[in-house]
C-alpha cells in the first residue's frame, strides 16, 4: 500500500492587515503621535478597529501519496503560493499542522534558496547542504546540474549577476538533480524559455517515475494536464475541488469564464502592487462601438481602462492583453511589441488595441489583462473580460474551418499552388 508523502489536516494561516497607516508625515507629527503612544495602548478597541484579520488558508485538508504528481491550480490570491510555503517551512500555519514524509526540495519565487553573494559553485554546495546531503552526495551530482542549468561557464560569478532565467535554471536543476523525496514547484518556471521549460517537464516526469513525490502550481493547464495525474482547486483559501487532473481544470475554467461577468473594478482574484490597475475592459467594433459579439475577419478595437489612487506617474510601462480558450493561449497583444515608444501612464485612462482583421473562428474566449511598470506586475487579472466570436467570411470562400474545427486555433491567410507529378530529378539534387 502505498503511503502518505504529504498529509495537511484542518490547515490555516491568517495575517492581520494594518489599516489607515499614514503616508509621509512630518516631523512634527511623528514627535506627536510618539508621545501619544502610551495613551494610544490603552485604547485597544480603537487599534483593534484598525485590523482586520485575513484568512489565506482555511480548514484545508489534502494527502499526497508518495510518488504522485500533483497540480495546485486556483485564481490568483487563491493561496496556492501560501500552501506552498507552509508545506516548505517558510511559512508557519496559524492553525492545523502539514506532515512531511521526506526530505524536501522547492523551488517558489526567484531568489528563494540562493545567496546572492556566493557563485553558482558555491550555492549549488550550500543548497545540497540545506537539504542534510554529504559533500560527497552533491559532488557525485554537480556536472549533471549544471549541464542541466546550462551555466558552466557563469559558476564562478555571484548569482546576484545572474538573469532571471540563469538563475531559474541553476535553482531547477539544484532542486531537482539533489534527490529529494518531495519537490514543490510554484509558478517559476514560466520565466524559462520554452526548450527549457520542457527540459524541465521531463525532468519532473523523471523525478516522479522514480518514486518522489511532486507538487506543482501553475496557471498553465495544459502543463498541469500533461504533468498531473490528480489536482486540487483552491479558491479563496478553501479546498474546492480535488480528483482527477482533466474534471479539476474543467471546474477551474468555468468559474473563471463566470468571473468575466463580474465588474472588473471590483476584482479581487488580481496579482501585484496595484498602484495602476485595470478597471473595466471593453470589446468595440471597427467604428468605436460597443460590439456584444465580433465577427472573424472584421476590426475589433479592445479597450483597457487603467487608474491609479496615487498621484504620480508610472514610467517604462506595458499593457498587455491575452487572449485564451480552456488552456491554451492564442493570441497577445502587448505595448511594447509594436512600438518602441517608452510607455508612461498617469491618473487614468485608456488603451486601445487595434486589429484590423480578427483572426478567431466561432467560440468563446477569455482575456487576460496585465499592467507592469519599470519591471514591476502593477496588475494581473486572469478572466478579466469575455470575447464571444461569430463566423465572418475570413477567406471570401463560406468556410473558415473544416467540419469540427470551430474555435480551435486561428485564422491565417495564405495561398496554395499545386504541381501535377514528381518533379525532375536534376531539379531535386540542384535545390
Amino acid at each position: 500500500m502505498t503511503h502518505s508523502a504529504i498529509s495537511v489536516e484542518n490547515l490555516g494561516k491568517r495575517y492581520r492587515i494594518q489599516h489607515g497607516t499614514a503616508g509621509y508625515r512630518t516631523l512634527r507629527e511623528t514627535l506627536v503621535e510618539a508621545a501619544q503612544a502610551p495613551i494610544r495602548m490603552l485604547r485597544t478597541s480603537s487599534v483593534s478597529a484598525r485590523q482586520q484579520d485575513f484568512w489565506a488558508l482555511r480548514e484545508v485538508n489534502l494527502e499526497v501519496r508518495a510518488g504522485e504528481v500533483i497540480g495546485l491550480i486556483g485564481r490568483n490570491g487563491a493561496g496556492k503560493s501560501t500552501l506552498l510555503k507552509i508545506l516548505s517551512r517558510i511559512t508557519k500555519p496559524t492553525t492545523g499542522r502539514a506532515t512531511l514524509n521526506g526530505r524536501v526540495g522547492s523551488l517558489l519565487e526567484v531568489g528563494t534558496g540562493f545567496h546572492p553573494e556566493l557563485t553558482g559553485r558555491e550555492n549549488i554546495y550550500l543548497n545540497g547542504a540545506i537539504l542534510g546531503m554529504s559533500k560527497h552526495e552533491i559532488s557525485r551530482k554537480f556536472d549533471e546540474i549544471v549541464d542541466f542549468a546550462e551555466v558552466s561557464q557563469f559558476l564562478e560569478t555571484p548569482v546576484k549577476r545572474y538573469s532571471s532565467g540563469m538563475y531559474v535554471r541553476l535553482a531547477f536543476a539544484v532542486a531537482a538533480h539533489l534527490e529529494p523525496e518531495i519537490l514543490l514547484v510554484d509558478e517559476v518556471l514560466a520565466v524559462g524559455d520554452a526548450a527549457f521549460q520542457r527540459k524541465c517537464l521531463g525532468k519532473m516526469g523523471q523525478v516522479a517515475r522514480q518514486g518522489r513525490t511532486v507538487v506543482v502550481v501553475s496557471h498553465n493547464m495544459a502543463m498541469v494536464q500533461n504533468l498531473c495525474g490528480r489536482t486540487v482547486l483552491i479558491d479563496q483559501g478553501t479546498v474546492k475541488a480535488v480528483g482527477p487532473t482533466r474534471q479539476v481544470v474543467e471546474i477551474y475554467l468555468r468559474e473563471v469564464g463566470a468571473l468575466a461577468q463580474t465588474r472588473l473594478n471590483d476584482r479581487t482574484d488580481r496579482t501585484g502592487a496595484a498602484e495602476v490597475i485595470c478597471t473595466a475592459i471593453e470589446i468595440l467594433d471597427g467604428n468605436g462601438q460597443p460590439a456584444p459579439s465580433s465577427m472573424s475577419g472584421s476590426p475589433l478595437i479592445a479597450r483597457i481602462h487603467y487608474e491609479s489612487k496615487l498621484p504620480r506617474v508610472f514610467r517604462n510601462s506595458r499593457i498587455s492583453l491575452s487572449v485564451h480558450k480552456y488552456d491554451q493561449v492564442y493570441f497577445l497583444m502587448s505595448t511594447e511589441l509594436v512600438d518602441s515608444t517608452e510607455l508612461t501612464l498617469r491618473r487614468r485612462g485608456y488603451m486601445d488595441f487595434i486589429v484590423p482583421e480578427l483572426p478567431l473562428s466561432v467560440g468563446e474566449y477569455s482575456l487576460h489583462s496585465f499592467i507592469e511598470s519599470n519591471g514591476v506586475v502593477q496588475d494581473w487579472v486572469i478572466g478579466a473580460a469575455q470575447l464571444s466570436v461569430v463566423d465572418g467570411d475570413f477567406y471570401g470562400t463560406g468556410r473558415n474551418y473544416p467540419a469540427g474545427w470551430e474555435g480551435r486555433g486561428v485564422l491565417v491567410r495564405h495561398s496554395w499552388r499545386h504541381v501535377d507529378g514528381q518533379p525532375e530529378l536534376q531539379s531535386i539534387l540542384e535545390a
